[in-house]
């Protein structure tokens, strides 16, 4: 097999090991290789659903846990069972970890049954038993720098930490989420920064992803040993929060606004599984009920709030992203959570012109659009964004054809595009035009009414446009509807921290960590991840260059990190694929979910037809998925059952918004 072809290779000459691992650990995740990628084999052992793998740090063995309360640790490179062992457990198992520095002889499981368990492989025993948490027990977590001590991750709100040394084999209260989001919260993710192991990533209800630096904390609980809830084994007292800085809040910047529409829909947002780039520097995140999002860690930004535009005076000689001479205008400058039109004057240098190449690109990307293709539009204008990064006009092009595709985000990355390129070319007309309706969409109505009207300051010749008015209308109709409900939202707070009853909510400190929360960097579509709560997302390759992520319908898709486009789907289960691990140093995956086996991946060999098991048409799947999401829960529960919804097989993807044909060509061409 290919794995083996590698290993022996690295080994035929070991004076030269080091730079051959290197170079191996370098290009062992090509785009050759992913487009080659097919299934290789299936591990068969388990009677139930395969709900967790773990790989060993070495790669020749990996660990499946299932809800046949077994664990078996495999040889994946030669297809073999090595040991099966019962758990213990009375229940599911949802995690499996190895324990640093134990020489891949302690496993670590959690499980349905509220229990984590400690087991020596050796001897094929259960040695330690920890019942400390009182909900089901959804992840745990190891760091090397910490070799006697672990974390568990419960749906009873609870992050706990173990130590298994001889003198204090014990679990205590890390984080308590209960005390800061009511007793509703559910933990159901977390992870250790593979580089700093002071840092833990924590998924659980709802769409903030929190960042705790352990060391912090437990210097908090130093500070708090003479209080009188000493006795009790807990890092935090319940009496005072967490030290500043302590905490960091991470989340896609639309979702807290979302959040009450998909409440009423009882679509669920909750983090299914959280983990860090191997460098450390960024934090991916699974989000149930909606896409895949990367964080940056090193460049953080917050979420794009509107802040009242100021008027922009201009020479009204760039506009739409191409530049005839050296135009002067205000220009866009974040500040905090959101962004304000400035009333200095700012220079705007000449619209540098794409290369040859780039400009091909983005002619197709044109043709795409006006063919009503938006997927492929996007793509093929990322595909040039990530080469011309400075390119107001790709920017605008790319907002509009979001807007046009409208799935579960679109609109708050077309707002994003839009500031993009107006802070690159501030007088850039659609890019201005299409903020405000983007605005409008992502229910900042009196914002988007401001907007519009410095839109229409700042291009009077636009003011009367049928694109104008439209937009217009909408807007003043949604305020009047907004102030026949005013009465019954007063006092009910911002709508990012409202809580709607006693036992979810929320603490004053919570309040605060949740506003100076960090938006995402790059959002990934595609999949559907509505059905199961522990559905994973992962880096691939060892620098990060893909993602990849399961998905409700069967299937794992694949896509390039920095363009965000996807490149690779693959029938991957009978109905649900939950797991995805790559291996640490080859191109060579595992993937479980709802069917019992363990199924094995890399690049098969160009003499070899690839199998049936390649999803051919991408943006079939894609749209299909987007249907599914935003489908009624009892629907999907009836697909699930077999039973064909028409409702669920026909229409447009991504929501239930009309399209306004009367919207003009300030929105809806490509420049």
């Amino acid at each position: 097999c290919f794995v083996c072809c590698v290993v022996s290779v690295v080994l035929v000459c070991p004076m030269q090991e080091r730079g051959a691992l290197g170079f191996e650990r370098h290009y062992h995740v090509t785009d050759p290789f992913i487009r080659r990628l097919g299934l290789e084999a299936e591990l068969q052992g388990h009677s139930g659903c395969v709900n967790c793998l773990e790989w060993n740090e070495k790669g020749d063995l990996l660990a499946s846990g299932s809800d046949d309360q077994h664990t078996i640790v495999w040889d994946p490179l030669h297809h073999k069972k090595l040991l099966s062992m019962h758990t213990g457990h009375t229940a599911n198992i949802f995690s499996v970890k190895f324990l640093p520095h134990s020489g891949d002889r302690i496993l670590i499981t959690g499980a349905a049954d509220s229990k984590v368990h400690v087991h020596d492989l050796t001897v094929k025993e259960t040695v330690h038993m920890f019942g400390d948490h009182t909900n089901r027990v959804k992840r745990i977590a190891t760091a090397p720098m910490w070799p006697n001590t672990f974390w568990s991750a419960a749906e009873d709100g609870l992050i706990r930490q173990y130590d298994l040394r001889e003198n204090s084999k014990r679990s205590e209260v890390l984080i308590d989420l209960t005390e800061y989001c009511g007793q509703l919260v559910e933990a159901k993710c977390l992870t250790v920064n593979p580089q700093d192991n002071n840092y833990l990533a924590v998924g659980a209800s709802g769409p903030f992803v929190r960042l705790y630096d352990i060391r912090m904390i437990h210097n908090h609980r130093k500070s708090m040993k003479q209080s009188p809830s000493a006795g009790v084994h807990t890092f935090c007292d319940r009496q005072k929060p967490l030290p500043d800085g302590a905490a960091q809040y991470y989340v896609a910047g639309h979702l807290p606004v979302k959040l009450p529409d998909y409440n009423n829909r009882l679509r669920v947002l909750v983090a299914t599984y959280v983990t860090f780039s191997p460098d450390g520097t960024e934090l991916l995140v699974n989000m149930g009920g909606e896409q895949v999002y990367l964080f940056d860690l090193t460049y953080k930004q917050r979420p794009y709030t509107f802040l009242l535009p100021k008027k922009c005076h201009t020479s009204g000689e760039v506009q739409n992203g191409k530049t005839s001479t050296n135009g002067v205008s205000n220009g866009i400058h974040l500040h905090s959570n959101g962004f304000r039109l400035s009333e200095g004057r700012a220079h705007v240098s000449p619209q540098v012109e794409l290369p040859p190449y780039l400009e091909r690109i983005k002619q197709q990307a044109n043709e795409a659009f006006a063919c009503q293709l938006w997927t492929q539009a996007i793509q093929l204008y990322s595909k040039a964004v990530q080469k011309a990064p400075n390119n107001a006009m790709l920017y605008g092009n790319r907002a509009a054809a979001y807007m046009k595709r409208k799935w579960d985000g679109d609109h708050y990355d077309a707002l994003r595009d839009c500031l993009k390129a107006i802070s690159l070319n501030p007088c850039h007309l659609k890019a201005h035009f299409r903020l405000a309706r983007c605005l409008f969409e992502l229910k900042y109505v009196a914002e988007a009414l401001e907007c519009l009207d410095d839109f229409k300051g700042k291009f009077p010749e636009q003011a009367h446009s049928s694109a104008c008015d439209a937009l217009d209308r909408d807007i003043n109709a949604a305020l009047f509807s907004k102030s026949d409900n005013a009465e019954d939202k007063k006092g009910g707070g911002p709508i990012r921290l409202r809580a709607t009853g006693r036992k979810d909510s929320i603490s004053e400190d919570e309040m605060v960590l949740r506003e100076r929360s960090y938006d995402y960097k790059f959002r990934y579509c595609g999949h559907c991840n509505t059905t199961t709560d522990i559905k994973e997302a992962n880096f691939f390759g060892s620098n990060a260059q893909y993602i990849v992520s399961g998905s409700d319908d069967g299937s794992f898709f694949i896509w390039e990190k920095e363009t965000t486009n996807l490149v690779r789907v693959l029938q991957g289960d009978e109905s649900i694929v939950n797991c995805l691990q790559p291996h640490p140093s080859y191109c060579f995956l595992a993937t479980s979910g709802i069917d019992p086996v363990v199924r094995l991946w890399n690049p098969r060999p160009e003499s070899e037809t690839l199998n049936g098991r390649v999803v051919v048409d991408m943006e079939g799947a894609s749209q299909a998925n987007q249907r599914r999401m935003n489908a009624d829960p009892l629907e999907v529960m009836l697909l699930n059952m077999g039973y064909r919804i028409t409702g669920l097989t026909s229409g447009g993807a991504g929501g239930s918004d009309d399209e306004d044909s009367s919207e003009g060509q300030v929105q809806c061409r490509p420049s």
